[in-house]
C-alpha cells in the first residue's frame, strides 16, 4: 500500500514538472532569428510555424518573461526543424482580454524564412 502510495506521489509531480516546464531552444532554435522587415529575394519562403506555450500551471507570468518566451522558443525550435534561419511577421493571437485574467495558452506564429548566413 505504501509503495503504491509513493509511486503515485512520484507520477503525480513528474507529471507537474512536465505540464508547467517552459519550451527550452533546441541547437538548431538557437540559429533562428526574429526579423521586423520581410526577407529579400536572396531568401526562400519555407512556410508558416506556431509556437505554444501552456500556462494552465504556470500562469502568464513565470520566470524568464513568462510563456511567451516559451512560445517564441517553440516557435524558433520549429522555424529550424522546418529547414528555416529567419522568422517575419510574427503575431500572438492568444493575447487579448481574456488573457490578462485568465491563464490561457501563449500562441506566436510567423512565416519561415531560409535566407543565406
Amino acid at each position: 500500500m505504501r509503495g503504491k502510495i509513493s509511486a503515485g506521489i512520484v507520477g503525480a509531480a513528474l507529471l507537474l514538472a512536465g505540464c508547467s516546464s517552459s519550451n527550452d531552444l533546441t541547437a538548431g532554435g538557437q540559429s533562428v532569428r526574429f526579423v521586423e522587415e520581410k526577407p529579400g529575394a536572396e531568401c526562400q519562403l519555407v512556410g508558416t510555424a506556431n509556437g505554444k506555450q501552456s500556462n494552465w500551471l504556470s500562469g502568464q507570468h513565470g520566470e524568464e518573461g513568462g510563456s511567451m518566451r516559451g512560445a517564441a522558443n517553440a516557435l524558433r525550435n520549429q522555424a529550424a526543424a522546418m529547414g528555416g534561419n529567419v522568422i517575419y511577421g510574427v503575431s500572438s493571437p492568444t493575447q487579448g482580454m481574456l488573457s490578462s485574467f485568465v491563464p490561457t495558452a501563449s500562441e506566436m506564429q510567423g512565416q519561415v524564412y531560409k535566407c543565406p548566413n
